[in-house]
């Protein structure tokens, strides 16, 4: 599996648990759906996703956004 297919696939996973915790727990959990999104945002124009960085010093082949 590709870097950019499991940012994409924890991004999601994130998203939908924040979600659901600020349903069932707490409205500021959707503060974490927040910074997601808006880390998704910046990575869509710079290029840089911390998440990717860790995944590529892990051995994670790369895909062709986060090379």
């Amino acid at each position: 599996m590709s870097i950019d297919r499991v940012v994409m696939a924890f991004a999601g996973l994130v998203i939908l648990v924040s979600l659901a915790l600020g349903v069932k727990v707490h409205v500021y959990w959707l503060f974490l759906t927040a910074f997601v999104g808006l880390n998704l945002l910046q990575a869509a124009f710079t290029g840089f996703c911390p998440l990717a960085v860790v995944l590529k010093k892990l051995g994670f082949k790369p895909g062709c956004a986060f090379e």
